[in-house]
């Protein structure tokens, strides 16, 4: 069996991050597995790109031209939609005429176009879809908040102001032609999103299902954490909290809720700010220091996942006040290293996080309860217990052998 896992980059983002882990989880697991992207990291054998052109600049900036053209000149939301006008047709390149099976992950901002998904799904082969974003059964946005038209039709679609011609509408109503009567099965990372999945119009008479993202648990597993945080120049006298995103500023990662949080704490527990740290991981973090009364240790970007598995070693909890998410890596990653979590009771997070069992699920925006679970959590009586429960939910749900073999069925499933 072969499998083509395509996904927009190869390293940069969740999706990405996701889609390569499987791609490593099959190929150790018995199912012979590539990758094709269009932006490659690294020079992976197992990775297919596209060759360099101006196409594919130009392919990104022309959807971008075309949103902020239809949001009235305006940048708002210019990344929380995609209309997928350009793209680059894969199905006449090796690795895709080599695959037994297509497995689509995030391909937006210019990788495919809806003709591109259509040739791909034209050309016969099973076709699997993982969802991490709702974009595939929407119009086009990739979270719909409060929207609900997406269970019978997009149109008119708040994230854009609809000067001109109403994309939302357009470019549902060509998804729906592009997959009737096509041999489509939809994944969920969690089973949130395929619940969502499920009530979209798009989707009737499709196959949906979840299955959690891989993770390699000989490489995120408990280590020293003295030494972690000598690596990192971290204090050994403090409890330390770790909050991560690509862009910290993203307002849908919840930074705010965190900031009041942490402010709660100063006034109510007035014994555990004297020993409590928060490391800030991602971009901007430096321009966010002064607005939390803790005291912030700051670390850039890390690409490598030994250097991650050996921050979140170095903290005593990951907190993530996110606003929207689906199956967050970070959670994973931590819980593998033995590291318990907090987070809001939304989308995928209370299936990953179990209350007061490996972490705190904390009421959605409700900054004192996040605060409360923080408290809990890091309460000794209990931490021990906490941290280990939290390595072996990790590997009973998310080691790589699991994730494959339940791929492996579906991709089983498909083919004759």
């Amino acid at each position: 069996m072969r499998v083509l896992i395509v996904n927009t980059a190869e390293r940069t983002g969740g999706a990405a991050i996701a889609a390569n882990r499987l791609l490593q989880a099959l190929n150790r697991n018995g199912v012979e597995a590539r990758m094709l992207v269009r932006d490659r990291k690294t020079e992976s054998p197992l990775v297919t790109s596209l060759s360099p052109s101006w196409r594919l600049k130009a392919n990104f900036l022309w959807e971008r031209g075309v949103i902020w053209l239809a949001n009235g000149l305006s940048k708002s939301n210019l990344f929380q939609v995609d209309i997928a006008n350009a793209g680059t047709d894969i199905t006449r390149m090796e690795a895709f005429q080599w695959a037994d099976v297509i497995h689509l992950h995030w391909v937006n901002q210019g990788f495919l176009s809806l003709n591109d998904l259509e040739r791909i799904m034209a050309s016969g082969k099973p076709v699997v879809i993982t969802l991490h974003d709702q974009w595939y059964f929407t119009g086009i946005c990739h979270y719909s908040g409060g929207c609900d038209k997406y269970r019978s039709q997009c149109n008119h679609c708040p994230m854009i102001k609809g000067v001109g011609v109403d994309l939302a509408k357009r470019v549902f109503e060509r998804k729906r032609a592009i997959y009737a009567g096509r041999n489509l099965t939809f994944v969920g990372c969690s089973r949130w999103m395929a619940d969502l999945a499920r009530q979209g119009a798009l989707t009737q008479g499709h196959t949906v299902t979840n299955v959690p993202n891989a993770i390699d648990t000989e490489v995120f597993k408990p280590t020293d954490k003295a030494a972690a945080r000598h690596k990192f120049g971290l204090p050994v006298d403090q409890r330390l909290l770790l909050f991560g995103a690509q862009r910290i500023t993203d307002e849908r990662k919840g930074f705010s809720y965190l900031v009041e949080a942490c402010e709660h704490i100063s006034m109510h527990h007035p014994t555990l700010p004297a020993h409590l740290g928060v490391v800030v991981l991602g971009g901007d973090a430096d321009t966010v220091k002064s607005a939390l009364p803790l005291p912030v240790y700051t670390v850039n970007y890390l690409s490598n996942e030994a250097d991650i598995a050996a921050l979140y070693n170095a903290v005593d909890l990951f907190v993530t006040p996110s606003l929207q998410d689906n199956l967050p890596n970070t959670i994973v990653e931590a819980m593998a290293c033995g590291t318990p979590c907090v987070g809001f009771n939304i989308g995928g997070i209370p299936e990953m996080i179990n209350h007061k069992q490996d972490g705190y699920v904390a009421d959605y925006c409700d900054s004192i309860d996040f605060a409360q679970g923080i408290a809990w959590c890091l309460d000794k009586s209990r931490y021990a217990s906490l941290s280990q429960q939290a390595r072996d939910t990790a590997i009973a749900t998310y080691a790589e052998p699991v994730a494959a073999q339940r791929y492996h069925d579906i991709y089983r499933s498909l083919l004759p």
